[in-house]
């Protein structure tokens, strides 16, 4: 079973930013399409981004389009979540997750690894 690590999460206050950062430890992303999953207290997960292993195209849900970008470094070893402009909603614990392009093709539906996630806070 391979690990992803998710870093960055904390507190802020509305309006402001986080960055969060999610590696392999064991393996590079270059050939996964990764995927960034939330959870808020009570409610369901929701997916909120996916940055395709073919070419970084990238989708996000309606809830973060605008306020949030997914991007991939040129080594294919880090996945980041730039969130901005974040709102009392989106409280919640982020997960990253990697899914093979090979296997499953574009899209983040179907995830072979999974982090432990990191908690997003938002209050004032």
């Amino acid at each position: 079973q391979l690990t992803l690590v998710e870093s960055g999460g904390g507190s802020v206050r509305p309006g402001g930013s986080l960055r969060l950062s999610c590696a392999g430890a064991e393996f590079t992303l270059d050939y996964y399409n990764v995927g960034w999953f939330r959870q808020a207290p009570g409610k369901e997960r929701e997916a909120i981004s996916c940055i395709m292993a073919t070419d970084d195209t990238t989708q996000y849900a309606d809830s973060v389009k605008g306020r949030f970008t997914t991007a991939r470094d040129s080594a294919g070893t880090t996945v980041t979540l730039q969130m901005n402009d974040l709102k009392l909603e989106d409280t919640a614990v982020y997960y990253c997750a990697a899914g093979s392009a090979t296997h499953y093709g574009d899209g983040c539906d179907d995830m072979d690894f999974w982090g432990k996630g990191t908690l997003v806070t938002v209050s004032s």
